[in-house]
């Protein structure tokens, strides 16, 4: 793969504007990025679930302040990996790479866009929906393709529908973002049939010609062994490492705030990243003593751990540059780090699972978006479905008109009826769900 290619200007969807004009002073990247920060989806992630319930007394993170941050690292990532390899780019390749830093932070801001209310339970709910529940009756009318799609519902390939598809009303190539942006977020380069037991995957069957088109714009090779997949843009793995890095350290901070676990088991955690580096940890011992709030504290060393995984990342994307721009390489950033970093991580990650993930605050939140949205989905979808009847008339009436579909395939139909619940934030989903039932008049 070359930089030249990845690196395409080309805005998806769109003819070409001919030549830039002289008095903006923002590059096509960067608009990419103000199009995203601006955009009606990534405001509302800040009414969607992170891990821990929406906010009360005690602020966590939403789905707004997580991306926030996750582009916040990401720029870091791609300042750090231009450092490194700047050296093995011609001066040509110089200038364009340089830009990478707004790429992958764009990527990271849009990352979370596809989810659906309530978290990763929002996606086994919808799932659940067309597995177990009413959506089953598809099965025996869809392809084997589009059936997947929906039992396996996945936020990444929500994404590419969000910003590629055309709803109604609205214009061709959807945000009509840059192919060097899209292709920075399409983290699994393959079709639900192609996921394996992983279940993860980067686009529907609406967005297969889509999907395919920025594999080529960006001259991004297929898999010679896998069939169906395709080798990842370079930036996904910068992309990848940011959300990595950010999730694992802030859920604890936050477990943290909220008394889940306490402050010195917290900080233990995060002491174990700088350990057998005596010169280090005597001086983040005496910042600790200066600092006495325990919640700075915390916020002190989360921000050394940000820090150490960046470089270490950066570090990593360096070492397999070849690798990676042959499309060879595997795993994750993450996964090639040293060993003590490693183990940090891991200890970090099973703390989280055990203690963070299944608290019971969390579980409630998984066990609403269960019911909520899978009454939601009963209610639209069997109006969808069923259009003719009075009942049915004035639920498809509450849907706003972008997502109505213009076709009566029922695969499309029910991506439709998809698109509507999983862009709703976690306040109007339980809203809707109290008004249609009767709960709330």
């Amino acid at each position: 793969m070359n930089w030249k290619s990845l690196l395409s200007p080309v805005r998806f969807g769109q003819p070409s504007s001919g030549d830039k004009n002289l008095d903006d002073i923002r590059s096509e990247f960067q608009r990419d990025y103000d199009r995203i920060i601006f955009s009606s989806p990534f405001r509302r992630l800040q009414n969607k679930t992170q891990v821990f319930p929406l906010p009360g007394s005690v602020f966590v993170h939403n789905r707004l302040t997580h991306s926030l941050e996750v582009a916040s690292v990401g720029r870091s990532l791609g300042n750090l990996a231009y450092a490194r390899i700047q050296d093995r780019l011609d001066t040509t390749d110089k200038k364009l790479v340089r830009e990478i830093d707004t790429v992958v932070a764009t990527a990271c801001l849009a990352h979370d866009l596809g989810n659906p209310p309530f978290g990763h339970s929002g996606e086994k709910a919808i799932s659940h929906f067309f597995s177990q529940g009413g959506g089953k009756e598809l099965q025996s009318q869809l392809t084997p393709a589009q059936y997947a799609d929906l039992v396996t519902f996945e936020g990444n390939a929500n994404l590419v529908r969000l910003l590629t598809h055309r709803f109604q009303g609205r214009r061709e190539g959807g945000y009509a973002l840059t192919f060097a942006s899209l292709g920075t977020m399409v983290k699994y380069p393959w079709d639900s049939l192609s996921a394996g037991k992983k279940k993860k995957f980067g686009f529907f069957q609406t967005e297969q010609d889509a999907f395919h088109q920025i594999m080529q714009q960006l001259q991004i090779p297929a898999s010679e062994s896998q069939p169906g997949h395709f080798a990842r843009h370079p930036l996904v793995y910068l992309m990848e490492a940011a959300d990595d890095i950010c999730y694992q350290v802030m859920d604890l901070e936050d477990a943290q705030k909220l008394q889940i676990i306490g402050r010195e088991e917290v900080q233990h955690l995060f002491m174990q990243f700088f350990a057998g580096d005596g010169e280090r940890i005597n001086k983040i011992e005496q910042t600790l003593q200066e600092v006495t709030d325990p919640n700075e504290q915390i916020a002190f060393l989360r921000a050394l751990v940000i820090g150490k995984l960046t470089h270490a990342a950066s570090g990593v994307f360096a070492q397999n540059y070849d690798s990676i721009m042959s499309g060879t390489f595997t795993g994750k950033l993450l996964g090639h780090i040293d060993s003590q970093l490693a183990t940090a991580m891991e200890t970090c990650e099973k703390v989280s699972f055990e203690r963070v993930y299944r608290h019971p605050s969390v579980v409630k939140i998984e066990i609403s978006g269960y019911n909520v949205l899978g009454a939601l989905l009963e209610e639209f979808y069997n109006a969808m479905m069923r259009a003719e009847h009075d009942y049915s008339r004035k639920i498809l009436s509450l849907m706003p008109l972008q997502y109505h579909p213009q076709s009566s395939d029922p695969y499309l139909k029910a991506r439709a009826v998809v698109d509507f619940v999983s862009g709703m934030t976690d306040v109007y989903a339980v809203d809707l769900f109290k008004q249609i039932k009767g709960v709330e008049l």
